[in-house]
């Protein structure tokens, strides 16, 4: 995925020469240029991206790591973090957006997620003249990679380049506090009933192996698999981390005679920052090897 994420380098198609007419550079000397998307598809985009609209709030807060927060000009319902997306124009949710307001917002680009499943109306999109550009990065180091990607984008390199350069060192600083020995057995709970999990597709996984944790699920197929109880119960482990939310505030009644439970090493995570591949992984990264390693 680096690689491809890499390949994003521009290709441009056109220059212009300097002349403008009263609003501006004319259409015809609009610089354009080719980048590769997360799903190697060529995305044509004219420079520079002005009015953006994101469709995740994991990338919404991918665009203001990259500096670039102010561009947005249309967000989901979900995307509440940081602060000022709060005042974003909503377009709808996140699997069901308003193609509507999308086009009234007249964006130069609109930001997918691939989790969001969103190639049905691509295509219309992309029949308005409208950039569709999907990125899907795979774990921390996917996600540093593509605040930078995103700066290259939009001309913010150097704030980008600054954000992911911090990520990339509070991260080290956990591998170097993570002892290689001890890893005690971790047990992540999404949902308490029904019983859901991570499993061995799920960015999570990686974070609680970092992080110094054995993840006990991390052989089960898929992200974010549902499990039987029996197969909880002979899991038997050490930690359990619980994604914080009303309904999902105590480990499931299996777990009551476990380890972790035993030994009070139950925990609560804010359940956005380990539920979006954005620059807050290394927040959960961070939280989780504290609990892990006390």
């Amino acid at each position: 995925m680096l690689v491809t994420l890499a390949a994003t380098a521009l290709v441009l198609l056109s220059a212009g020469c300097g002349d403008t007419g009263p609003h501006g550079p004319l259409e015809s000397e609009v610089r354009r240029s080719i980048v590769i998307d997360d799903l190697g598809r060529q995305v044509l985009i004219k420079r520079p991206l002005v009015r953006v609209i994101s469709l995740a709030p994991s990338v919404t807060e991918s665009v203001f790591a990259a500096g670039a927060g102010d561009r947005l000009v249309g967000v989901t319902t979900y995307c509440n973090f940081p602060a000022a997306a709060g005042s974003i124009e909503k377009i709808g949710d996140t699997q069901t957006p308003s193609i509507e307001r999308i086009i009234a917002l007249k964006p130069d680009i609109v930001l997918v997620s691939t989790a969001s499943q969103l190639e049905s109306f691509m295509q219309t999109l992309e029949q308005q003249s409208i950039a569709v550009y999907v990125t899907d990065p795979k774990g921390i180091g996917g996600v540093i990679e593509n605040v930078r990607i995103l700066g290259k984008l939009f001309g913010t390199d150097e704030q980008a380049n600054k954000e992911a350069a911090g990520m990339e060192k509070r991260a080290a600083l956990v591998d170097e506090r993570i002892n290689a020995g001890e890893r005690p057995k971790v047990f992540v709970q999404i949902s308490r009933e029904p019983l859901f999990t991570i499993g061995k597709d799920s960015f999570l996984t990686e974070i609680v192996e970092r992080a110094g944790g054995d993840a006990v699920t991390k052989g089960v197929p898929t992200a974010f698999p549902k499990l039987s109880k029996e197969t909880a119960l002979a899991m038997d482990p050490e930690v359990i981390l619980l994604s914080d939310s009303e309904d999902n505030r105590e480990p499931n009644e299996v777990f009551r005679s476990s380890k972790a439970v035993r030994n009070g090493r139950v925990y609560r995570i804010n359940a956005d920052i380990i539920s979006r591949p954005g620059p807050r992984l290394v927040d959960a990264l961070e939280q989780i090897a504290g609990f892990l390693h006390k």
